[in-house]
């Protein structure tokens, strides 16, 4: 199962350079506009000490961790939503995605150009969200015409996206996403399928390209209370820190660089797991002396569907399934004292797995 989280913003407020850090991927960074015009993608591990620890307790040297797909996504500008800057390509891969990791500038520096001149964190992400207001503004109108016609018909369904589609165009009307909207969840369904820019979790992520994270910096503040505002996360790093830690060749040499710097992880991991968490996703594991792998599901996941991110006989021929949690097994130190403690249990399809559940699946088919 991917989930996807596209990185977006402003040109030139360290997009790329972030995406590179990510991934230790080869993206264009420099100093102009649109140095990005097709999207990079990276596949990225999710930071999660677990696996090794549940992999030494099993006697296993095989670690698969889950992964989260990250889209670097050209920057936008004013005027995106009608075109401009190449914004209605730019749009398409917006929709295109699960989450939205929102990059804001907050650094001055005069040898890199600023699309409005010097950063200005409201104004930069006023400048942003407009944009996507107003392209699903565009396309719930579209939308909402043709229900309320088939509506007017009599047709039960087009009445309940009529409904939907009304009180969506409202609060962009207001200037509020899509995402801020109480719907049924009808409704709720009907508005998925028009995949609308604002109904996108968002994660802000202040680049201040300090090479102190703790230095004083009133935008990354504004930045902040800005986030809070909207109840979004908020996470704070340096590009240019972040870029150095990438290019350590060993894990060694990084956790050294970390504590120098008086820090126990990357901003890029914490960026990484908020990103996980925004998405409202977890991750169960399976082990055995063969591997020790890491899955992502969603908060939520019934025991037949969590089986499915396997395969999908997986689900179809679910029968139960054998687990116990993470806690478990490093309270008891090895499986076979999870067992002998009467803490393995077998669970059908009506489980709702939980963060840390470590399982085996029954299934015939």
């Amino acid at each position: 199962m991917g989930f996807k989280c596209g990185i977006v913003g402003l040109p030139n407020v360290g997009k790329s350079t972030l995406f590179n850090a990510l991934t230790s991927g080869k993206a264009e960074s420099a100093n102009y506009p649109f140095c990005t015009i097709e999207p990079n993608v990276g596949i990225v591990q999710v930071p999660d000490r677990r696996i090794a620890d549940i992999a030494a307790r099993v006697g296993t040297k095989t670690l698969i961790p889950t992964t989260i797909e990250f889209v670097d996504i050209a920057g936008l500008v004013k005027g995106a939503s009608t075109g401009e800057g190449l914004g209605n390509q730019f749009l398409a891969h917006i929709r295109e995605v699960d989450a939205i990791a929102h990059v804001v500038r907050c650094f001055e520096d005069e040898n890199v150009v600023h699309v409005e001149g010097r950063p200005s964190p409201g104004r930069d992400i006023d400048i942003i969200n407009t944009e996507l207001l107003l392209a699903d503004l565009d396309t719930v109108s579209r939308r909402l015409d043709r229900a309320r016609k088939l509506g007017k018909s009599g047709n039960k369904e087009a009445q309940i996206q009529a409904d939907a589609y009304e009180k969506v165009s409202k609060a962009l009307d207001a200037g509020l996403p899509a995402r801020t909207v109480t719907l049924t969840e009808e409704e709720l369904s009907a508005v998925r399928e028009l995949c609308l820019l604002t109904m996108k979790p968002v994660l802000y992520v202040a680049n201040t390209n300090d090479v102190d994270p703790a230095t004083p910096n009133s935008l990354v503040d504004q930045l902040s209370e800005r986030a809070a505002l909207e109840k979004s996360p908020f996470i704070s790093l340096s590009g240019k820190v972040e870029m150095e830690i990438a290019e350590l060749e060993t894990e060694a040499e990084r956790r050294e660089f970390l504590s120098d710097m008086g820090l126990t992880e990357s901003g890029l991991d914490r960026m990484i797991r908020t990103g996980y968490e925004l998405l409202g996703l977890i991750t169960y594991f399976t082990a055995g002396v063969k591997e020790c792998r890491a899955w992502t599901i969603r908060r939520g996941t019934l025991a037949p569907q969590a089986a499915g991110v396997i395969h999908t006989d997986f689900e179809r021929g679910f029968i139960r399934a054998e687990l116990y949690n993470y806690k478990d097994l490093m309270e008891a130190g090895t499986e076979a004292a999870v067992k002998s403690r009467g803490l393995m249990r077998l669970e059908g399809k009506t489980y709702v797995f939980q963060d840390g559940d470590i399982v085996h699946f029954r299934f015939n088919v």
